[in-house]
């Protein structure tokens, strides 16, 4: 049997601490098979002969920019059936001024509703609120979130512009508060799948800190997506 190849690219914002964010998943990507290819920059996308050998791309780069050229290297990689996943802000908010990546991910972290006014301290945790991740009907059958139970977390609620073509295992609530301009709850995906040529994308949202991707259910669904993600032998 072929060892699988994962490409692992990390950067961007510091504040999501891309290097000990993925450090945590490393082991388990070697456990499971894989020879691991650790980048610091997006450069390696346009590199054609690279990401044709590449079976899953794990990403987490927070914001930043990507030029034509890698954004068209990592959408042809994954349509030819390379695997594509990462978690919060280093997958779903990436690259916001690329018409063509939010296009391949289907998701765009929008804003994260803070505390009320009065109890913000300007720290990080003025953005954490309590609330429950909900798995779908569609996610309690996955293979990538079946057999868990919705949870809590207490950490940035993220509320995600989306399209139709994705396939919501999860959910998350923002109530109506007396300080929030809106007026009814409106529910974001905070796990999602997307088909894309031959490839296959998983999206999770949570994941500020390495303390919420130690969360037992966050990681789980992390790993497993890793796994479901990775290119298929009908991709091959």
């Amino acid at each position: 049997m072929t060892q699988k190849r994962a490409l692992v690219v990390r950067g961007g914002w510091e504040g999501h601490e891309p290097v000990k964010a993925t450090e945590l998943f490393l082991p388990f990507l070697r456990d499971n098979g894989y020879l691991v290819r650790v980048e610091e920059s997006t450069d390696v996308y346009a590199d054609s002969a690279e990401m044709a050998g590449t079976d899953l791309v794990v990403q987490c780069v927070t914001m930043s920019e990507i030029t034509r050229e890698q954004v068209a290297g990592l959408s042809s990689a994954v349509v030819a059936g390379t695997g594509f996943t990462g978690w919060h802000g280093g997958i779903a908010d990436s690259f916001r001024a690329c018409a063509d990546y939010l296009h391949l991910v289907g998701g765009q972290f929008a804003t994260h509703p803070g505390k009320e006014p009065c109890e913000r301290r300007g720290e990080a945790a003025d953005n954490f609120l309590p609330h429950t991740v909900a798995f779908t009907e569609a996610g309690r059958e996955h293979p990538v979130t079946a057999g868990l139970e919705d949870f809590e977390l207490d950490t940035e609620q993220y509320w995600v512009l989306h399209d139709d073509l994705i396939d919501v295992l999860a959910t998350t609530t923002h109530p109506t508060r007396p300080w929030q301009p809106w007026h009814r709850p409106v529910t974001s995906p905070a796990v999602w799948t997307r088909r894309w040529g031959a490839g296959r994308i998983v999206v999770t949202t949570p994941g500020h800190s390495v303390d919420v991707l130690e969360h037992p259910t966050v990681r789980t669904v992390i790993e497993r997506g890793m796994l479901w993600a990775t290119r298929t032998a009908s991709a091959s």
